[in-house]
């Protein structure tokens, strides 16, 4: 008896609706991966954005408040008016005072540091301009050397002055020091960036501002 033949199965391929129902499938998960990937890349780049922002904040405010918690009251120059030695001169936009300059920053000694604000809207900046003192004058270099850029990329910045009334309690924050024999007992720098984002207000006491101010509430003095 023989054998019927087996005949070949054939194969059953996918249909038109089965390829589309897996492209589209294939679409949407390649859509989902670029979309959290982008999403992800976005997060980073945030990230570091305000990483870069925060260490920036941190670096200008950690200059200021050791180059101002270092001033002394030693005199720069005269009043040609009053006579008065000169030791704290500061408004809104400009302060100058004499602190002893670290040595990674030039020969160390009694400098006098000169910040000031240079530009506003989208460009401004704060400038540092260094001169050595010696007997109670400000040495200009023969090489005149460039002021230092502190921070830039600032909407705004103000600087503001806080010392003992007659009382010799602490009077209101002062836009202008005008007591230049002495130094103010606090200072406030409020920085703005470029976008409108405001700083951590900075608050700086200075030490030896204690001597001054103790002498001028005894001789019955507001600063």
């Amino acid at each position: 008896m023989n054998a019927m033949p087996v005949l070949p199965r054939r194969s059953r391929g996918f249909t038109l609706i089965e390829v589309l129902l897996a492209t589209a499938l294939l679409a949407a998960g390649l859509a989902l991966a670029f979309g959290t990937l982008g999403a992800a890349t976005k997060t980073v780049q945030r990230g570091e954005v305000m990483a870069q922002r925060s260490e920036r904040m941190r670096a200008v405010q950690g200059f200021l408040r050791r180059r101002i918690a270092a001033a002394r009251p030693v005199a720069f120059d005269t009043d040609t008016a009053s006579l008065l030695p000169q030791r704290f001169i500061g408004d809104g936009e400009r302060m100058r005072f004499v602190a002893d300059l670290p040595d990674y920053l030039g020969q160390g000694g009694p400098y006098l540091h000169d910040f000031s604000v240079d530009g506003g809207g989208q460009n401004g900046r704060i400038l540092l301009t260094l001169g050595l003192v010696q007997s109670g004058e400000t040495i200009e270099d023969r090489v005149p050397r460039p002021p230092e850029v502190l921070v830039e990329g600032l909407e705004s910045a103000r600087f503001r002055y806080r010392a003992l009334d007659s009382e010799g309690k602490l009077g209101a924050w002062q836009d202008q020091w005008t007591a230049v024999e002495q130094l103010p007992l606090l200072i406030e720098v409020t920085l703005r960036d470029a976008d409108g984002s405001q700083w951590p207000p900075l608050v700086v006491a200075l030490p030896m501002a204690t001597a001054t101010a103790g002498a001028a509430s005894a001789n019955g003095e507001i600063l």
